[in-house]
């Protein structure tokens, strides 16, 4: 079998899908090829199997990239809120759970059926499980060889994705097809990912697992030249077995780089020393009991421990410096991990193509004419919180729409 199209689009997830869609639409032969033998996995399995599809404030601040004013003209001419506007005119419910994210009421499965929608809208061919072994550009655009025959193709689009949970098919077929054409990569990495602790340095805090707070969370980040910035988040922190996960980890672990320190605030917007201050003249209950209606009982039990102090000891008798230095060991807590758990459990891929390689307004390589790289595969990384997706949507338009016009 051979099949000749205006553009082949390789990977069916949320980029490649709303690509394709997009590109069909505007009245492009497309042939959409994906290796997976499921469609759109990471879509099903994402926002706990809601789909976060997209966050209503997405915008440039909220993504992570060697170059971060890439995003800028994608997420600018295809807003959140365009995206919205399709959710609703499929009749979907969805609903806003935290900080402008918005989550399917029902299943992700309402968002993977828009989609298949979208691109049958636009005449979308797919072939779903095929492999792609080849892609060679020629005088005429591209030719790829798959399992099913060979592509003629004016345009090539990789929307492979990147590296995470490969139990689901993930790979770096994309990645390594781009250094082959002579594209530079930006070191993949896990991101968005919870963090681990060498196993004699977490022992202490294993009984914690399953402990759930919000907390200040803050690293350090390169800036220009010797200079430093902080980044920090205000989300919920999970203790675990291992180390540490929930929201907060998973956005610090995208700035995280190994060997750094991260530094945890258990308590903030509270000036914990002046708190205890108060305690101590106000009441005459035992100092494990006022920190455990602050922390819980067990944390409360296992941080006076790690300090070696008395959690028996009556606020009135307790020193001023005690109290001190509870306080700075609860709102400085400085740690750090030994890793990440890996890329079975990173949501994302930090990373990707280089974005000098790369033109903002279309995709479109500028090594090789007529091929382009959209969504995770690119070196632009969202927060936690639907901003990942909004990138997937916002490429994916930038290529179909340049795509089409220069058909």
């Amino acid at each position: 079998m051979s099949a000749a199209v205006d553009a082949l689009v390789i990977g069916a997830g949320a980029a490649g899908l709303f690509c394709a869609a997009q590109a069909g639409q505007r009245g492009l032969k497309v042939l959409l090829v994906d290796h997976a033998p499921k469609l759109a996995e990471k879509i099903r399995i994402s926002g706990g199997g809601r789909c976060n599809f997209t966050n209503r404030e997405a915008g440039p601040a909220n993504y992570l990239s060697e170059n971060p004013h890439f995003c800028r003209s994608a997420l600018a001419r295809y807003p959140a809120s365009e995206f919205i506007a399709l959710v609703q005119r499929h009749g979907i419910a969805f609903h806003e759970k935290h900080k402008g994210q918005l989550f399917c009421d029902h299943s992700a499965q309402d968002i993977i059926e828009l989609l298949l929608h979208e691109c049958a809208a636009g005449g979308v061919e797919r072939w779903q499980p095929c492999a792609v072994h080849e892609v060679q550009p020629t005088e005429a655009g591209w030719t790829a060889r798959t399992d099913r025959g060979e592509v003629l193709a004016r345009r090539v689009v990789i929307a492979t994705g990147g590296l995470p949970v490969p139990k689901i098919g993930a790979s770096d077929w994309g990645l390594r097809l781009a250094e082959r054409l002579g594209h530079r990569l930006v070191a993949p990495r896990e991101a968005l990912v919870p963090l681990t602790f060498d196993t004699a340095h977490w022992a202490p805090f294993v009984p914690l697992a399953g402990i759930a707070r919000p907390v200040a969370i803050s690293t350090a980040v390169p800036g220009k030249g010797k200079r430093s910035n902080t980044v920090s988040f205000l989300e919920d922190l999970l203790f675990t077995h291992r180390g540490l996960s929930g929201p907060a980890v998973l956005q610090i672990s995208s700035f995280w780089r190994p060997g750094q320190t991260i530094e945890i605030d258990l308590l903030p917007g509270t000036d914990l020393f002046e708190t205890l201050q108060q305690l101590k003249r106000q009441s005459r209950r035992q100092l494990g009991n006022e920190l455990a209606a602050l922390l819980t009982q067990r944390l409360a039990d296992t941080w006076l421990a790690l300090q070696g102090i008395a959690a028996d000891t009556p606020m009135p008798q307790v020193p001023d410096a005690t109290l001190r230095r509870l306080a700075d060991s609860l709102q400085h807590w400085t740690l750090t991990p030994s890793g990440t758990e890996g890329w079975a459990k990173a949501e994302v891929m930090a990373g990707g193509v280089d974005t000098r390689d790369l033109s903002s307004q279309t995709m479109e390589s500028r090594l090789h004419p007529g091929l382009y790289f959209i969504g995770e595969v690119v070196d632009v990384t969202g927060w936690l919180g639907g901003y990942n997706f909004q990138w997937a949507w916002a490429s994916a338009v930038a290529c179909a729409e340049a795509m089409a016009a220069a058909a």
